[in-house]
Parts: C-alpha cells; structure tokens; sequence
C-alpha cells in the first residue's frame, strides 16, 4: 500500500533500504518477519486457514449464515463452523442472566416457601407486601433475563416454526401475566378461585423456572463447546513459528502466516513440522499419531513428504515447503470434520418428523389440561389448571429430541479424527454402521503398493550378488514397476551398477542388452527360449516363487541361465489382524483386483479373505458393486486409486485410503488417513458406537417427554395426589438435554 510521509511516519531501515509505515499495527507485524515482507514474499501467501468464518446450528446445520444470529428454525444461537477458542458470547451472556436470575429467584422462593422451612417472612410483613415484594423481583427475570427466550419464542411463531422456545414462551408468559392481574386486579377472579381470600400467584415460579432453564442452557453451551475440543486440539497442533533458513544460511522464527510454498524450513528434535513439505536434508522419525492415529513413529530421509502437525522426534531435518494455509493436510482434515458436524444422518429425519406434529400437539394437551382442570379440577380449580398447563408447556420442551443426532455426530467426527478416520458426512457413517460386506483393492490396500525385490538365486557359477548386478543394471533401462523394485532392490544391498547398452524391451517376455560386453536377458521362460537358456530344469522352482504370489524372472548371461529373481508387492503387516478383526465384526471380506487370479489367489488365501474376483477393470469393480447391493447387502468399497473411485461413488460407503488419489478421497464419503486396514476396524467401531449413542439419546428423550408430559398433566393426582411443580418441571426440561449431551460426550473416551 502507499504511505504518505511526514514527519511522523514510522520507518524502519533492513537490508539496506528503508520501509515507511502508516501505523504501528503494520510496523510490529513488519519487525516479526523483515525479510519476508521485504523479498516481496508477501504477495505470495496463500489462503489462510478458516477459523469460524460461518456460523451454523448444531440442531440444524443446513442453517449456515455468514454472520452470528439465532437459528430461524429452532431459535438457538448459531455457532462457527470452526471451533475457535474465543469464548462463546452466549454462554458468557446467558452466564451472567443465570446469575441474575438465579440472585432474584432465592428470596422469592423465601418469600413464597419460607414457611416450610422455617422462615415465615410471609406472614411477618403481610401477604400484600409480600406479592408486591415478588413482584419486584420477578419482573426484572421476565422482563430482562428471559428476553432471548421471548424473543426467539416470537421468531419462532413468526416463522412458523414451532420449537422448545414457542414452549417456554407460553409457559413463562402465562405464569407472569396471571399473577400480574392478581396483583393489580384481584378484584377479576371470582371468589371460588381465592384461598384464604387472596388470589395465588405465580411470581416464583416465572422467576425459579427462567433460572432452571438458563442453568441448563450454560451446561449445554459448555458442553456444545466440548465437541469442538477434537477440532480444536487438530488446529492447535501446527506451531505459531516455523525456522525460515534464508538464502545465505542463517535462521530465524518468522510467523507461520508468513511462510510460502518453496520456503527452506528447519525442524528440529521435539519440534512440530510447521507445514506439508519435502525432506531436502537429514534423516529422523517422525510421530503421526495425532494425524494418522498410527502410534509407531515412521522413518523420514531425504525425498520423504512430511505433514504439518506432526512432531519431528530426534533428528534434524531441512524441509521444503509444499503447501501451507488451507491446503495442508491439517487444514483439509479440521474442514472435513467440520463437514462432519454440519451434515445430517438419516436417522436425524425420524426426530424431525416427530418434532414437526409435537410442538401443536402439546399446546393441544397444555389446553385439554387446562379445560380439564378448571372444570373439574378440586378449588382453586383455576390455579390448578394454569400450574398443570404451564407444566406441560415447560416440561415438553424438545431440546433434547432435536440435539440427540446431532450431537452425536458431532463428538464422533472429532473422536474419528483423532483415530484418522475423516467422516465426510454423517450419512456415511450411519450406513457404515449397518454394512455387511467389505471390498477391499488389493495394490495399495492390502499390500504396500510398492513392487519390492524378495528373492535372488543363482542357478550357475555367477553368486548372487552378480546375478542381481546384471539384472538391475539391464532394469535401469525400463521404466516398468518390477524394473524399479529390481534396481532398488540392488541399491538396497549395495550391488554395484553398471551401464547397459544395446537394451531392447521384447515385448510380452522380458528386456535384453549388454552389460559389460556380456549380453544379458532378463524375463519369463518365452524369453530364455530365444535366447537359448535352459530352464526345463528350474522350472519349478520358479514356480514355487509364483506359488508365493511372487512375480519370477529368469537371468541369463550370455545365453547361459545364471539365476532366478523375484518381486513382490509386500502384504501390510497389519493386514492380517485387521481382516481377522472385520470377520470378528460380523464382515464378508472380497477383494476385488485388476491383479491376475493367481497372485490375487495366493494372497487371499494367505489373509483369508472370503472371496476373491480378479482381472477386474474400474467398471467391472463398480458393476460388482452394484450387483452385491442388488442382491441386497449393504456394501463397503475401500480403495486407494483413480481406478477405484467409480466403485467408491457407487457403493453404500466409499472407504478411501489416505495415501492414495485424489479423485479416490472425493468420491469416498469416509478417509483413512493411516492408509491400512486397521482404519476400517477403527470406522466400523466408531460407526456402530455412534448409532448405538444417537439411539440411545432418542430412547432417553422420547421416554422422557412420553413420561414428563402426563405427569405434567396431572394424570396421577386422583389416584396418588401428585401434580408435578412448573419449576420441577422446568428442572426436569433442563437436565434432560444435558443428559443427553452427557451421554454423546462418552463417544470421546471410546476405545478405537
């Protein structure tokens, strides 16, 4: 930006040039990061991350504004999309008119019961001094403390749509304005509804049940608070500072804003690698836990990709920048969990249909109360009838039936998170609950994804460090996936290489050429036809290799047969357990794989998979799909590759492998990030837990409104003389949510 210099203008000299500044704000971020701002570097920040940009309703996250307000369906106040660790304004609001009413409620409680307990103030100072004394007290509650309640009450008529607050409204305001005319106008109530010559009021329970109902609000707002915890503790794990290594060598700590893709950065022993990048220099482990959920550290060298939020353990290590901002891996997964939280289950429709009818419905039952009570009930029939109405409308309130899902949902993609199982949407995750077949990829999925050389045999009088030499040196020249594992193979050992010319790739048998003056062929048993190898005798030793899901090729030199090697795509060490632990969960497991029947039959067979379809193109894995759920299972697809994602798309839950494709990840509707199998055990516990919670919240909320609301009613009174107080019930209103919030807060502590 231009500054205009006057005498006053802020300056700073570095690098030999002098920087004007228009306030002091600019000049600070300035000397945090001089070199940064004066490479010019600055305009090449990319786009930060977002931390609470939009708000959202946690009872109806389709409800997403760009601004905070109340919900215009339920009338709770939205939330940010992204926890951030500014404290809520509406908890710290509701707080402070918690107190307040909670400071006027006590002495009216004195004033109005004190009798019972020893303290007859009542009739010290007179029963109309007393009810101007509660009058007093209770207006400020209803009239200032309970302003969001009424407020939200009117928007939610005004919308029409009817919720907890419509409830609370009535409730409260039918209480408030009864006893305000038997204050005033006592004189309006015939003498069948006095007791003692005096007209009851309701001033206490206006004020108790206001109180009640906003301690159970800041229990639940801080509650809400902690299902963001898992969010917030991903977002916290990226350091405020990154070391920036300038061009000349030196060092420093500039902030984390600051740094650009192509940025050297050192990581240090106990340090956390501030972005996603590439190791340029130095070798160490580095601990994924809190990304991958994996608890062995994993070796990183030069070449290796390391991600932000990970903690280096013991080397030192020089990183390139890749991706900083909101394209680091950290960034993507707190807005996927946030996805999370916004999306709806299936489930959730069976609460909104209820929700729908239950508001009007129990306005109707408050009404047949009321009717009931006054032209029944015992005298002062019209006090009775206006208690067990109010009741009704305290106790239905629906808070707790509306945030039953959600608030499962919510606690389980934090805790998912943690374990490295990303929930794009919690449809995905009520359906992984409910699956019953598993297809699983075999490259990349089962096994590494990575062609490593397993076996090396000489046949002849070469050793077996020659015999690798040849063949690597001819495989330097192929581009070919067994090519490479061949030549790192050798590398791997220390076999020295050299140049081969002459090399010709035969096409359907192997590669040929002269390494050393010597010609050396280097394939299947066509080729040592050609060549004139003799293999008939080794023949079954190759196919022992085969046997074992190896890929065997013969070396011959000089048209002499010298040795056998072997490649292998090596099966993930937690394969095993983990397929073991999917069949324990009630799971069929098939593998479906482009790989020939053979190898794809040895390594079935190895980890017991139950069936096995191989030669299988992208479009046949999806007409698998589809054939498996037309016959009606419910099918899991986990896959790594472009390859997969027709199938992923097409399949009840798409299970994408996090080291894998893009295109696999998008089409997936769950992420591992660990890349194993052991990741589907971990989805699959957290699913069924889920629903079994979400379930359990909507069985605690149905029975208790079923419950609550005859009870409410007066229902027991002419059998067993109970008639249920409205400040009980607004107790009982108020700890029904927070029980349900309780109880999702349990999905934290699950074991994955």
């Amino acid at each position: 930006m231009s500054v205009t210099i006057k005498p006053d203008t802020r300056t700073r000299d570095f690098d030999g040039g002098t920087f004007y500044f228009c306030s002091a704000g600019c000049q600070t971020k300035f000397d945090a990061d001089p070199w940064f701002y004066a490479s010019g570097n600055s305009a090449k920040v990319g786009k930060p991350v977002p931390r609470g940009t939009q708000w959202t309703c946690p009872m109806h996250p389709q409800i997403v504004r760009d601004e905070p307000g109340a919900c215009p369906i339920c009338g709770m106040a939205l939330e940010p999309v992204v926890p951030s660790d500014e404290p809520s304004e509406e908890l710290t609001d509701f707080t402070r008119r918690m107190w307040i009413s909670a400071a006027a409620a006590v002495p009216l409680i004195i004033l109005t019961m004190g009798e019972m307990i020893g303290l007859p103030v009542r009739d010290g100072i007179g029963h109309r001094i007393a009810v101007y004394l509660e009058f007093l007290l209770a207006t400020p509650v209803v009239l200032w403390a309970a302003r969001p309640f009424f407020r939200r009450g009117w928007d939610s008529i005004k919308n029409r749509s009817p919720n907890m607050w419509t409830l609370i409204s009535l409730g409260v305001g039918a209480a408030y304005l009864y006893s305000l005319v038997a204050t005033f106008l006592p004189g309006v109530f015939p003498e069948q509804y006095r007791l003692d010559g005096n007209v009851g009021t309701y001033y206490e329970a206006a004020a108790v049940i206001i109180a009640l109902i906003f301690v159970g609000q800041v229990l639940e707002l801080r509650a809400r608070e902690r299902t963001g915890d898992a969010i917030r503790a991903l977002m916290v794990l990226a350091p405020k500072t990154a070391r920036r290594i300038l061009p000349d060598g030196s060092e420093y700590d500039a902030p984390l804003e600051n740094i650009v893709a192509g940025d050297l950065l050192r990581v240090r022993p106990g340090d956390s690698v501030p972005v996603d990048a590439e190791v340029i220099e130095g070798h160490s482990s580095i601990d994924e836990s809190m990304i991958t959920g994996e608890s062995l550290p994993v070796e990183k060298t030069e070449g290796d990709r390391v991600t932000g939020g990970t903690i280096n353990k013991n080397g030192t290590l020089a990183i390139r920048a890749t991706a900083v901002g909101s394209d680091t891996v950290l960034a993507q997964i707190v807005d996927m969990v946030a996805g999370a939280r916004r999306s709806r289950a299936p489930i959730q429709g069976l609460a909104d249909r209820v929700s729908e009818i239950f508001v009007p419905t129990v306005v109707g039952i408050a009404l047949l109360a009321f009717a009931v009570w006054l032209f029944v009930g015992p005298s002062p029939a019209f006090i009775f009838a206006i208690a067990a109405a109010v009741s009704v409308l305290i106790i239905a309130c629906p808070c707790a039936l509306g945030l039953a899902t959600p608030i499962s949902i919510t606690t389980a993609a934090g805790r998912g998170a943690q374990a490295g199982v990303l929930i794009k949407d919690a449809e995905a995750l009520e359906r992984m609950a409910r699956v019953d077949t598993l297809i699983v990829d075999k490259t990349g999925t089962l096994t590494e994804g990575q062609p490593k050389l397993t076996d090396v045999i000489a046949l002849g009088d070469l050793p077996e460090d020659e015999v690798l030499s040849f063949a690597a040196a001819l495989e330097r020249g192929s581009e070919h996936p067994l090519a490479e594992a061949i030549v790192e193979g050798a590398r791997a050992r220390g076999v020295t290489l050299e140049k081969a010319t002459e090399f010709e790739a035969v096409t359907g048998k192997g590669v040929t050429g002269s390494v050393g003056g010597r010609s050396v062929a280097l394939g299947n048993s066509a080729l040592m036809q050609a060549v004139g190898g003799d293999i008939a005798t080794y023949e079954d030793r190759a196919d022992a290799l085969r046997a074992e899901g190896k890929t065997a090729m013969f070396v011959a030199v000089d048209g002499a047969l010298t040795g056998i090697v072997a490649v292998a795509d090596p099966i993930k060490e937690t394969t095993a357990a983990a397929i073991r632990d999917l069949h324990a969960q009630g799971l069929r497991v098939i593998m479906a794989t482009g790989d020939n029947q053979h190898t794809a039959e040895v390594v079935a067979a190895k980890l017991g998979i139950d069936d096995v379809r191989a030669g299988v193109l992208p479009e046949g894995k999806k007409a698998f799909v589809d054939e498996l759920r037309a016959a009606g299972r419910s099918v899991a697809m986990a896959g790594d590759g472009v390859n997969d994602a027709p199938a992923l798309a097409a399949a009840d839950v798409g299970i994408a492998m996090g080291t894998g494709a893009d295109v696999a990840v998008e089409s997936a509707g769950l992420t591992l990030l660990g890349g194993d199998l052991t990741g589907i055990v971990r989805a699959r516990k957290l699913a069924k837990a889920t629903l079994r919670n979400i379930k359990q919240n909507l069985f605690f909320a149905f029975v208790y409104n079923a419950a609550g609301i005859p009870l409410a009613a007066g229902v027991l009174y002419p059998v067993f003389g109970l008639l249920l107080s409205p400040m009980i019930a607004a107790a009982a209103m108020s700890m029904s949510s927070v029980s349900v919030i309780a109880n999702a807060l349990r999905l934290r502590r699950l074991q994955l």
